[in-house]
């Protein structure tokens, strides 16, 4: 039986009208889980209270602009919504001292240039000998650029440069020629991953897959939080030099 235009406008109707009788207060505590999952890598200057503020504006966004035709339940869109604002909000306060990127960026070049070396895997020891430093002030300098990693494994190694900032963006708004390279990009990231070693994998799959925040991490691992920190930036730097050829 053909479904008329008045059987149509009904169930816009409806589904507008679900989407108007959302509950905000029913929600906080995505906000809450998203803010604290954030703040286990946000550096001791930024209070959780902060990230909960800008959340609050996405999830209230959320609200105001949840459409329940598009199929994803309010739930999925609210988490992406939240998580966007927070980021939005710390990339506006740009924290992250000259120093850690600076230093970022040598990590990166010595850990390329070790594995470029040897062909494998570099070891902390190798990496801290190639930057001329203590293995002592290696790990400090992998705590410094933890606090850096707030964004998308997609962005681990554009920072600097600011290219494919699209990590938040539809791929229906991007150009042709973007949209190419960001399926490229998230393709050469997804083999590049399954060559870490098997510690750095697993961090990352807990961190971004299971939502564990460090400290949680470390129960899993039996380590310290300090050492899952060390791990997880161990890993976006290794990735980073790899996919070096991405920022020409």
């Amino acid at each position: 039986m053909a479904v008329s235009a008045a059987d149509n406008l009904m169930v816009y109707e409806q589904t507008q009208e679900a989407a108007i009788n959302i509950r905000v207060e029913d929600y906080l505590y995505l906000v809450n889980r998203i803010a604290h999952h954030i703040m286990g890598r946000m550096p001791s200057n930024v209070q959780v209270d902060d990230l909960i503020q800008a959340g609050m504006v996405g999830l209230l966004e959320a609200a105001q602009k949840y459409d329940a035709e598009k199929g994803a339940s309010f739930e999925t869109y609210a988490g992406i919504r939240i998580r966007g604002a927070i980021v939005d909000e710390m990339r506006r306060g740009d924290w992250a001292p000259r120093s850690v990127h600076r230093n970022t960026r040598r990590v990166a070049d010595a850990i390329k240039k070790v594995e470029a070396s040897l062909g494998r895997d570099a070891k902390d020891v190798e990496v801290a000998r190639e930057l001329d430093i203590s293995l002592d002030e290696y790990h400090e300098m992998l705590r410094d650029t933890n606090s850096t990693r707030l964004f998308s494994l997609e962005e681990t190694f554009e920072e600097d440069e600011g290219r494919l900032r699209q990590s938040n963006v539809s791929e229906a708004l991007l150009g042709p020629a973007e949209g190419v390279q960001k399926r490229s990009l998230q393709q050469a990231l997804v083999e590049a991953i399954k060559n870490l070693p098997e510690r750095e994998q697993l961090v990352l799959s807990l961190y971004y897959d299971k939502e564990l925040n460090l400290k949680e991490i470390g129960l899993v691992l039996g380590v310290s939080e300090s050492r899952v920190s060390q791990i997880h930036s161990q890993a976006a730097l290794r990735l980073r030099a790899r996919l070096s050829d991405w920022q020409r």
